[in-house]
């Protein structure tokens, strides 16, 4: 009987259906990544960015449901939306749909077979970043010279 070394050895061994022993692999975590690196932190970025989209969701279907519900309820949502936390929120939101959208795009290419190769991972993952700012603030100087107008 062998001492296990790592107690999540015992996940890695299995049976195929014949009944032969088999070891399985370990899905990677948090531990292996290395967050300073492009690749793991644009994915993990990706997945935060969803997140906050669905705080934007929300916040939508809240900004809509106040205003067919009355001047009343659409004034206190406006009133959140106008506060320092509301304009955080959003831009946080929008800097979100942003990114969002242009690592899906990113996703896209590798998707049709292109820019597996990590100079162009890289290269592409930059873009993501700095377009990602550029839109947002342009997007922010529109909204807010609308708001001004």
């Amino acid at each position: 009987m062998s001492i296990m070394q790592d107690s999540r050895e015992a996940t890695m061994l299995g049976r195929r259906s014949d009944g032969t022993p088999v070891r399985r692999p370990l899905s990677p975590h948090l531990q292996v990544y290395d967050m300073m690196q492009m690749t793991s932190a644009l994915s993990i970025a990706g997945r935060i960015t969803g997140v906050v989209w669905g705080g934007g969701a929300l916040f939508l279907v809240w900004w809509l449901m106040a205003a067919a519900a009355g001047p009343g309820a659409f004034g206190a949502v406006q009133w959140f939306a106008s506060s320092f936390v509301g304009l955080v929120f959003l831009f946080g939101v929008s800097a979100a749909a942003w990114f969002h959208t242009l690592n899906g795009i990113r996703h896209l290419a590798w998707d049709a077979g292109h820019g597996y190769d990590i100079p162009t991972t890289y290269r592409t993952g930059r873009w993501v970043l700095v377009g990602t700012a550029v839109a947002t603030v342009i997007t922010w100087i529109i909204a807010i010279a609308a708001w001004a107008a």
